[in-house]
């Protein structure tokens, strides 16, 4: 199972249903220390709301120094044409560190405790605007209107 994969059968599966051009995407935290988890399942690593998932990826990091705590957020864009069976994906990558403590109150799920180095803030302290500047998904997304623009 990857995002990927997930992404194409979820434009698949709707484009078949709706006989119309779909786009899908899956989206996910890949640590490094922690072999790319929690990965596909970032939504699914543990039953509660986004701060238990997050907590819980703390504790697992509580014994990682801060040069280890390296993670992206990847998100892959699928676009599906059931007309011409045309499938094409593209994916963004927004790279990081985890801290050890959350900060901010803005985003949503890992957000808190994803750190963009450049800006020395984390997500969830980031403006709408600036994490969309930066952001795994608005790349994903830029790269799909080309693709709507130049090949669909």
């Amino acid at each position: 199972m990857t995002m990927e994969g997930n992404a194409i059968i979820k434009a698949f599966t709707y484009g078949h249903k709706t006989g119309l051009l779909t786009l899908s995407e899956d989206a996910g935290l890949e640590v490094d220390a922690l072999g790319g988890a929690p990965g596909v399942f970032s939504a699914r690593y543990c039953q509660g709301t986004d701060q238990d998932r997050y907590l819980k990826l703390l504790k697992e990091m509580k014994n990682i120094s801060g040069q280890d705590r390296t993670a992206q957020f990847k998100a892959v864009v699928a676009i599906y044409d059931p007309q011409s069976g045309k499938i094409r994906t593209c994916q963004g990558i927004y790279r990081g560190k985890i801290i050890t403590e959350p900060r901010g109150q803005n985003g949503f799920g890992y957000d808190p405790i994803f750190l963009n180095e450049k800006m020395n803030k984390t997500n969830a302290e980031m403006t709408v605007e600036e994490k969309n500047s930066v952001s795994h998904r608005g790349q994903a997304w830029r790269q799909a209107m080309e693709i709507l623009k130049n090949e669909f």
